[in-house]
């Protein structure tokens, strides 16, 4: 899931990528919702916020706005940063899971702060939501980078609109038989059921868990830097055993 890189994925690969990675965006999404009133899986609003804010002159506002941006914009930079620099030097599978465990981090921190030091200020919450911005960035990066920008799994707006072209297209048979166009489709309806279906998880766990409901996207987080480790360990175990039995 991790571990292949641009055209070397398949299909199979960009489903599990973009399924689990949009899974946790949802939930992080609804529950920056729920808790902090605000939208933290993309910044689409925030550039019409933030020209709103200008026009009002609301100098504060513009800054905070502007801040969120910038982190998530620098989520994004030091993701691929690390992907195209760090390959070389670790591999592709520790390149990309280090944008993976730098967004655990970010969300930890945000669940830890929440449950032992959240004092429900505004400049607590602005910087909150900040982080959770920058998690959105590195994730969103991630996955497009490494797929060669086939997988986006943060915001669904040109998701949809993709989609809908699809379907527009396959009202031609020849369409309906076109191998690349059937899997571009799975790929797009598989990520938005599982941004969804993240979001429902989501709400329905903080219900039940409230702000330790950060902690089940760590786990997720978790599943996705350590599936291609588990993986690879397994299939290096049977190599070994068969090998071992051809000996004997």
């Amino acid at each position: 899931m991790l571990r292949k890189y641009s055209n070397h994925r398949t299909n199979s690969d960009n489903i599990k990528l973009g399924s689990l990675t949009a899974f946790s965006a949802g939930m992080v999404n609804v529950i920056s919702v729920i808790v902090f009133f605000s939208f933290t899986s993309n910044v689409t609003g925030y550039y019409a916020i933030l020209a709103q804010e200008i026009s009002k002159s609301n100098w504060y506002q513009v800054a905070v706005v502007l801040f969120w941006i910038l982190l998530f914009f620098s989520g994004g930079v030091i993701s691929n940063l690390i992907i195209i620099h760090g390959k070389g030097k670790w591999g592709g599978y520790i390149s990309h899971a280090i944008p993976v465990f730098l967004e655990f981090v970010s969300i930890l921190f945000v669940g830890v702060y929440l449950q032992f030091f959240y004092k429900d200020t505004l400049q607590e919450t602005e910087f909150l939501v900040g982080a959770l911005l920058f998690a959105m960035g590195l994730q969103n990066s991630l996955t497009a980078s490494i797929s060669n920008f086939a997988v986006k799994t943060t915001h669904l707006t040109g998701l949809t609109t993709d989609l809908g072209i699809l379907v527009s297209m396959f009202t031609k048979k020849s369409n309906r038989q076109n191998r690349n166009l059937v899997d571009r489709f799975n790929l797009l309806l598989s990520i938005l059921i599982s941004y969804v279906f993240g979001g429902i998880v989501s709400g329905v766990f903080y219900n039940h868990f409230q702000n330790h409901t950060f902690y089940l996207v760590c786990f997720i987080l978790l599943v996705i830097a350590f599936y291609d480790y588990y993986k690879f360990s397994k299939v290096k175990k049977i190599y070994e055993k068969r090998h071992h039995d051809l000996l004997l």
